[in-house]
């Protein structure tokens, strides 16, 4: 009988089915395609783009952080911790992207089990238990539609679940669901045209105008006690003491008005950012530290630290260097291409791009 199956699926497939079997088929597969085309697909393209611009992003991140440690801004700890930080987020956008394409193969493998479970219980019934066809159709319709149902709605919970994390903006310290409560219930004037409209509703004849009219009840009684706890915040913000600024035009020229300056810095085109990007085996840094130390031990003091970042102005190819902001050498790179020095001896023409040596001011050729 129906209850062959288990309690729960029987009372599942009578709540649904509501004595017409039609009906619940299409319940089920509406609940399902609202799970696959709308929830899943929409957080499914999330997370791709999503993991796209991450990784799109990777270098220019992990160069601010080689950067800010050249320059002595944050320390190796701090520096592994956002390298950390990057990869995670990256793999997280990766993992969500695939993890979506299993919430689809789960949608699409139980429209595909409801017509297995029907035809096969169909079958099972009239030829196994000598059932007739009403009978059997009536028992296993719903015992595969509670057991449709049953596998559908955690799977619904977990794509919408899903799709929360993928779509979360911001990286505050407030979890998701503070973060829904804060983006719901911060704009009163939100909550007062939903309580406006659900009332609208409940006086239509017809409609069940007291679920309606109480809804619009309780939403009017939260806009109002957010209107309430706002104007309490803001009264609070005036009554607290406020620092008597003097003018900006009254105050005297200090260093603190001058924009600090780095003493050594190298712009680079967006071409050469490889070059400084440990993610691309790019080992310009290590070059850098290993010329500071060198300096250091011949000389006898330690030069100062070489501030790296890109430059979206100068060419693709390009680079400066600068000593407190001012320019004092200039030329480009072409990465995987060999530079050929002309002494002054030679008879043949190469093919390249002509260009100078910026060592010692010697015609050169750019080699592919």
């Amino acid at each position: 009988g129906p209850g062959a199956a288990g309690k729960v699926i029987e009372a599942f497939g009578h709540f649904l089915v509501g004595g017409n079997y039609a009906v619940g088929i299409v319940v089920f597969i509406i609940l399902t395609l609202i799970n696959f085309v709308v929830i899943t697909k929409g957080a499914g393209r999330i997370a791709e783009v999503g993991a796209r611009f991450t990784l799109d992003a990777m270098p220019g991140k992990q160069m601010a952080i080689d950067a800010d440690l050249n320059a002595g801004l944050i320390g190796e700890d701090e520096a592994r911790k956002r390298r950390a930080t990057i990869a995670e987020e990256a793999d997280f956008y990766g993992s969500m992207d695939g993890a979506s394409k299993f919430v689809r193969g789960d949608a699409v493998a139980g429209i595909l089990i409801l017509l297995i479970n029907v035809i096969g219980g169909l079958i099972v019934g009239v030829l196994q238990h000598d059932m007739e066809v009403a009978q059997a159709a009536k028992n296993y319709t719903l015992l595969t539609i509670g057991d449709g149902l049953v596998a559908q709605i955690p799977a619904l919970i977990i794509s919408t679940a899903a799709g929360l994390v993928v779509t979360r903006v911001g990286e505050d310290e407030r979890d998701i669901g503070q973060q829904v409560i804060g983006q719901v219930f911060g704009n009163p004037a939100v909550l007062v045209l939903t309580a406006g409209i659900l009332a609208i509703m409940g006086m239509i004849p017809g409609m069940p105008n007291f679920v309606f009219l109480l809804l619009a009840g309780g939403i009017g009684f939260l806009a109002w006690w957010t209107l309430k706890r706002q104007a309490t915040e803001a009264e609070t913000a005036e009554k607290a003491p406020a620092e008597e600024e003097t003018p900006t035009e009254n105050k005297e020229a200090s260093w603190s008005d001058v924009a600090p300056v780095d003493v050594l810095g190298l712009e680079v085109g967006y071409r050469l950012i490889p070059l400084v990007d440990k993610g691309q085996d790019g080992d310009l840094l290590k070059r850098i530290r290993g010329l500071r130390k060198k300096f250091a031990q011949e000389v006898g003091f330690l030069s100062a630290p070489v501030h790296i970042r890109d430059n979206l102005e100068l060419k693709p190819n390009a680079y400066r260097i600068t000593l407190k902001g001012v320019e004092v050498g200039q030329g480009e790179a072409y990465p995987g291409s060999y530079l050929a020095i002309n002494p002054g001896r030679v008879t043949g023409k190469l093919a390249g791009t002509a260009t100078t040596d910026p060592a010692f001011g010697l015609p050169a050729i750019w080699i592919e």
